[in-house]
């Protein structure tokens, strides 16, 4: 489990970036495997969402996750929520103690928020589309309006595919430089092979919407021997699926 140092120090949370080590998932799952998308075992996974929990110490019945379908949609939960399917949506945010959120990554970039003032927290999946659909700005924006201000908000991007890893198209910038001409700085040409800087781009989202509290946990999915699961790498290895990594947090 690696922490943030930043929301280590805000004492009414728990939280932790989880890797593929410490479960009881076998072969490409092996072993912390905590997607309920992919075609592992569903009681190995139910086992490795326990071992997570315990790590973060909740006493919760279960984690709270999404079915996570790249989109800029969230849910919010408060005392009243109740859902009988996970929602499709790609970012929690909630006001509710001893309740852990969870999201779902192998690549993507996994963000844990919390302000310590207004007791709120969220998690966020950013894959590209999401990220390019604003998913960031409207869970900021939606805690302004709960009460937020955005210098009380502490933001960890967790591991992620790294730039060095991960090419892209053509196409793929057009739609970004599109957007705007100022994302031209997030794409790198290497060897005639055109390169995404996904974390940095997740980082300029956080500081547009005023969040100055921002930490990087500057480490790379796609490389083996940092242990996370990664959806670009099983695809070179020919794997037909890939386990997940779990990103987890909890107001005590």
């Amino acid at each position: 489990m690696i922490k943030s140092k930043k929301l280590s120090k805000i004492k009414t949370i728990k939280h932790g970036f989880f890797n593929k080590t410490g479960g009881k998932s076998k072969k490409i799952y092996k072993s912390l495997n905590c997607g309920p998308g992919s075609k592992d075992n569903p009681s190995n996974i139910k086992k490795n969402l326990q071992i997570v929990k315990k790590k973060i110490k909740s006493t919760a019945k279960n984690i709270f996750l999404l079915n996570q379908i790249h989109s800029n949609k969230f849910v919010y939960i408060n005392e009243k929520s109740e859902f009988k399917l996970k929602p499709k949506v790609d970012a929690v945010i909630t006001n509710q103690k001893n309740l852990p959120i969870g999201i779902l990554t192998a690549d993507c970039v996994p963000i844990l928020i919390c302000d310590e003032r207004k007791n709120l927290v969220a998690a966020i999946h950013a894959g590209w589309k999401g990220a390019y659909k604003n998913i960031i700005s409207r869970v900021i924006k939606f805690m302004v309006r709960k009460g937020s201000n955005p210098r009380n908000i502490t933001a960890a991007i967790g591991p992620a595919i790294s730039i060095k890893n991960y090419e892209v198209k053509e196409d793929f910038k057009k739609k970004f430089i599109k957007k705007s001409k100022k994302n031209n700085k997030f794409f790198k040409i290497k060897y005639k092979k055109l390169y995404f800087d996904l974390p940095n781009y997740v980082k300029s989202c956080l500081i547009k919407n005023k969040v100055k509290k921002i930490e990087s946990i500057d480490i790379d999915t796609f490389d083996i021997n940092n242990n996370f699961f990664s959806a670009r790498r099983a695809l070179t290895l020919n794997h037909d699926d890939y386990g997940r990594n779990i990103s987890i947090i909890m107001l005590n």
